[in-house]
């Protein structure tokens, strides 16, 4: 028979159901708050690709002056009587007796360098009218931001080609020649222009190195001395090749400029823009929804694989991406092997003592640095000490101009690094302290070495602990901005740090990084209004690249776990 429960167990089973409960409920409470911020960061960031419908609004402004404009409502808010008086400095009689609330609209009317600004609040009560015209057009141009009107007509070299409702798909149908063109520019520019570049500096150091002292041309020294005539010839057929990339390229641009069009503005003013500047052109009020949907579906196709434009506000984020994914996995490349050879010698070598005591201390301490530390010690150790000491031995004949003594990509993962360390240290040392002890007397028993041992049954067993350092460190790794100011992001990279020219992966080439991006965009633009919705969509971007690289070290220590039975950390 079972005891029968007394009232001390039954006081005892209430509290604990209830902090149990408690538990449960703070848990429940933080994974409602984590998914309702990324609904918000979502809708915010998302909804900004999706083709709103331009809205032509009659407005009175309050010198009793008709304006007509046509933009895309991007926000609304309700203000009090005396909060619409701080924000829009205007006077109560304005206002509808007995209006206690006045509601107002955010319109993004675009045209910033054709008509300013292009946001405007406008109150509710001084909205005339407003319709939903079809031939609204929406260009998205290369520089100057968005810009709504009507297409008047289309011109070829000053030649008109087609107007009125003939302009729109005459337009369209000649952006894609424009698109073509733009595209041939930019693989002249990116692969021929730049490798040729690569290749001429590569031949022009080697001679410089093998010139005599105070010698500068080849015909200064004897035969043989410096460079080879194979050297020369191949110098004078890169150059030549290059001038003629060169005017290739300006004859691709100046056929970029042939075509023209007249856009038509809601205050009848008239604007000619070449269509070189726009990067597309749609009717939004147009559109079905299936046209809706395939638009929506570039937009963010574009945005993923894009560059950045018009000051980090408009483009893609495709270096950015790049940037992030390359600088995590390095830096897992690099912070494995140091932390786990760390925590194999703290856990297995040495000897228990005051000394491996402080060493703990010292590693649990490094945790709790700030992160911007770590920077300022990359930028003056890794970059100025062992970069520079680099370009002198190595690179000296393009001193003063540094290689690696200046911030680039293998600086900062190593930063990183430095400051996700301690993290991997102790959930190997975790993992370590979990295999018995008989396993590994039982391999010596059976006439293994040490060192075999460690290799062959301890670190196989002890891999889940590992990857579950490294997914922290990775989690943390991604997020970090501070310390990568210092040692190698910048706001626009002209170039990725791979490419096709040997060494292929350039280790010294600074990079852009998602987390600086969203710093850069929402602090440092020009243009907050437009640069917002970008701000919500890369850190949604940069939250669903982390939980990525997070599930793949997931799994993988899943089927190390499984194949050899060990403990997760």
């Amino acid at each position: 028979m079972k005891p029968a429960r007394t009232a001390r167990d039954h006081g005892t089973s209430w509290t604990s159901d209830v902090w149990l409960w408690l538990g449960a409920g703070v848990v429940a409470t933080a994974l409602l708050l984590l998914i309702g911020i990324l609904t918000l960061i979502a809708a915010r960031g998302l909804g900004h690709f999706w083709p709103a419908q331009l809205e032509l609004v009659e407005y009175v402004d309050r010198l009793d002056q008709r304006q007509r404009l046509l933009g895309v409502v991007v926000e609304e808010e309700t203000l009090s009587r005396a909060a619409w008086l701080e924000t829009s400095s205007g006077d109560l009689a304005e206002l509808p007796s007995g209006q206690l609330q006045i509601r107002r609209q955010l319109l993004h009317v675009g045209n910033r360098d054709l008509a300013p600004p292009d946001f405007r609040w406008l109150d509710q009560h001084r909205i005339a009218a407003r319709t939903l015209p079809r031939d609204a057009v929406a260009l998205e141009r290369t520089a100057g931001g968005r810009a709504h009107g009507y297409l008047d007509a289309v011109y070829e070299n000053d030649v008109l080609v087609a107007s009125g409702a003939a302009a729109f798909a005459e337009a369209t149908e000649r952006l894609v020649r424009v698109r073509s063109l733009r595209e041939a520019a930019r693989e002249l520019r990116r692969e021929d222009i730049a490798s040729l570049s690569n290749r001429l500096q590569t031949l022009r150091a080697e001679r410089r190195r093998k010139a005599p002292p105070g010698v500068s041309s080849p015909g200064a020294t004897s035969p043989g001395a410096f460079p080879s005539a194979a050297q020369d010839t191949e110098i004078d057929a890169l150059e030549v090749r290059y001038d003629a990339i060169l005017a290739r390229l300006r004859d691709v641009e100046s056929d970029l400029e042939r075509d023209h069009i007249r856009l038509r503005l809601a205050d009848g003013s008239v604007h000619p823009l070449s269509l070189a500047q726009i990067m597309r052109i749609w009717q939004p009020n147009a559109m079905s929804f299936a046209e809706r949907l395939s638009f929506y579906s570039g937009s963010v196709a574009e945005f993923l694989s894009g560059s950045p434009r018009e000051a980090n506000t408009e483009g893609g984020i495709f270096p950015a991406i790049f940037g992030t994914v390359l600088l995590v996995l390095l830096m897992a490349l690099l912070v494995t092997p140091l932390g786990v050879v760390a925590a194999v010698y703290m856990h297995e070598y040495a000897r228990p003592g005051f000394g491996i005591r402080a060493l703990r201390i010292a590693v649990n301490n490094l945790a709790g640095v700030p992160s911007i530390v770590y920077g300022v010690f990359g930028l003056g150790f890794f970059v100025y000490v062992v970069g520079g000491s680099i370009d002198e031995l190595l690179f000296a004949d393009r001193l003063p101009v540094p290689t690696f003594g200046s911030p680039g990509l293998l600086w900062a993962a190593l930063t990183l690094a430095l400051l996700t360390v301690p993290v991997v240290i102790v959930s190997t040392e975790e993992g370590l302290a979990r295999i018995p002890r008989e396993i590994r007397e039982g391999c010596l028993a059976l006439g293994a070495t040490r060192a075999e041992t460690l290799l062959r049954v301890v670190l196989p067993c002890a891999s889940p602990a590992i990857l579950t350092g490294v997914i922290l460190a990775v989690a943390r790794a991604a997020g970090e901005v501070a310390p990568l100011m210092l040692v190698g992001v910048v706001k626009l990279a002209p170039q990725l740090p791979v490419d096709g020219n040997f060494p292929y992966l350039h280790l010294d080439r600074p990079f852009m990084h998602l987390g600086f991006h969203i710093y850069d965009v929402g602090f440092q633009s020009p243009n907050v209004e437009a640069a917002r919705p970008l701000v919500y969509a890369t850190a949604l971007l940069l939250v669903l690249i982390i939980v990525a690289l997070n599930l793949m070290a997931i799994v993988l220590r899943s089927r190390l776990q499984r194949r050899y039975g060990a403990v997760d950390a």
